[in-house]
């Protein structure tokens, strides 16, 4: 099966999946496209004790698509960079030391707290796993997704400092955390052959030289942007930043993520906009990023749900993923407390701050495309299944009610500005 058609397959199942849960369900658009294709899993489930046609064949088709190579090599930058180019840079550079603390120290405690809390959990349960494949499940869990939540955050009048940190700590940490992930990776692929320094230094390569290749590209579009005036040429180059961006980070090996957020922000900063762009070209550049960025997380989100045919499901990998989820709960509760605390005094941070970006931080399709990058003597099979569960509850049951949580705690109420 080649590449047009498995991409004419997703684009119409996210179409009619879509169509299901807009006229039928209404559920926010990327959670209830992920509930009608896990119920149409299920549905192909039942069918196959009968038949197993349509399950054969769904199952052949799920097999061919590499959905760690799709997400992480090809859609993720273009769902980065979008998100990114839409938000507010202004209240992002006013809340940059909680969202650069969250993403880089939060990120980095969350890891060590899932991994050793995981290392005690699957040796309760008799799963005899060394302790840096249980540090490599902690760094895959711990990035949080901006792509849910956000539209939810609105809907419920969550503060816009508030907003901002949840977003602008989602749209870095998917950068660091993957970075974090593939140095440990490293050290559990290596043994005892790889070296401190070396760690250190692939880190500090995968994240400044990411940083840095997205500034170089968002002065440039920026440049070319502002030479001309026509809105078709601008929108062509913002693409081109995105695909030629990231071919260029992977041949760096630099991080793609990271470049792309900070290229987004550049191209999308406010006081960018009105040196480069007219109001026709702004409105066709923003309207195109948010029709990619609905388009890919749609299909996305139909990726998660039909990958669970994948699954190797067992009764203990089941238990292991559900007693999982409040151990990766309070493990983002407590990595938030040092941020939280040390800068409280300093910023007007809205009341209960930690549990709202601990229940609004959703995982998704990234952790699940980390999971599936494991090989089979890292215990793939087992924390492809825990991954799961986490994403799930973490898309539906938080997904859903982060909204109510915001409005019992008072706090969907925008306070009078008054400084920041």
């Amino acid at each position: 099966m080649n590449i047009y058609i498995i991409a004419a397959i997703l684009v119409s199942l996210s179409a009619v999946f879509g169509y299901i849960n807009t006229r039928f369900i209404k559920l926010p658009n990327t959670i209830g496209l992920m509930l009608v294709t896990i119920i149409f899993t299920f549905f192909a489930f039942l069918v196959g004790y009968f038949d197993d046609t349509i399950l054969d064949a769904e199952t052949n088709f799920v097999k061919q698509i590499d959905f760690e190579t799709v997400l992480m090599d090809v859609m993720l930058s273009f769902l980065l960079f979008a998100g990114a180019l839409h938000t507010n840079f202004e209240q992002l550079k006013v809340q940059r030391w909680p969202i650069l603390l969250f993403s880089t120290l939060g990120v980095v405690t969350s890891t060590f707290l899932i991994g050793g809390l995981t290392y005690g959990l699957l040796a309760l349960l008799d799963f005899n796993i060394p302790f840096i494949y249980c540090l490599l499940f902690g760094a895959l869990i711990s990035p949080t997704d901006p792509i849910a939540v956000l539209g939810i955050l609105k809907q419920a009048g969550a503060p816009k400092k508030l907003e901002t940190k949840i977003v602008g700590e989602s749209l870095f940490n998917d950068g660091v955390g993957v970075v974090v992930f593939l140095t440990i990776f490293k050290i559990a692929s290596g043994g005892t052959d790889i070296e401190v320094g070396e760690v250190l230094l692939l880190f500090v390569e995968e994240v400044f030289g990411g940083i840095l290749l997205g500034g170089v590209l968002g002065f440039i579009s920026y440049r070319l942007m502002k030479s001309i005036d026509n809105y078709d040429i601008e929108v062509i180059i913002t693409l081109a930043a995105v695909m030629l961006g990231t071919v260029i980070a992977q041949q760096l090996h630099v991080s793609a993520p990271l470049a792309m957020v900070t290229a987004g922000l550049i191209v999308g900063n406010d006081t960018v906009r009105k040196h480069t762009m007219s109001e026709i070209t702004e409105t066709y550049v923003d309207k195109f990023w948010e029709l990619i960025d609905v388009l890919l997380n749609n299909i996305l989100f139909v990726l998660i749900g039909l990958e669970i045919l994948i699954l190797s499901v067992e009764k203990n990998y089941v238990l292991a993923g559900i007693l999982m989820i409040p151990i990766v709960l309070a493990s983002r509760f407590l990595s938030l407390l040092i941020p939280v605390n040390a800068l409280k005094k300093k910023l007007d941070f809205v009341p209960n701050t930690n549990l709202v970006m601990t229940w609004g931080g959703l995982r998704g399709g990234i952790s699940i495309a980390l999971a599936l990058s494991l090989s089979q003597d890292m215990h793939r099979d087992l924390f492809l299944v825990i991954t799961y569960a986490v994403v799930v509850f973490s898309i539906v049951v938080q997904g859903l009610s982060v909204g109510t949580l915001i409005k019992k705690l008072g706090i969907n109420v925008e306070p009078t500005e008054g400084g920041h």
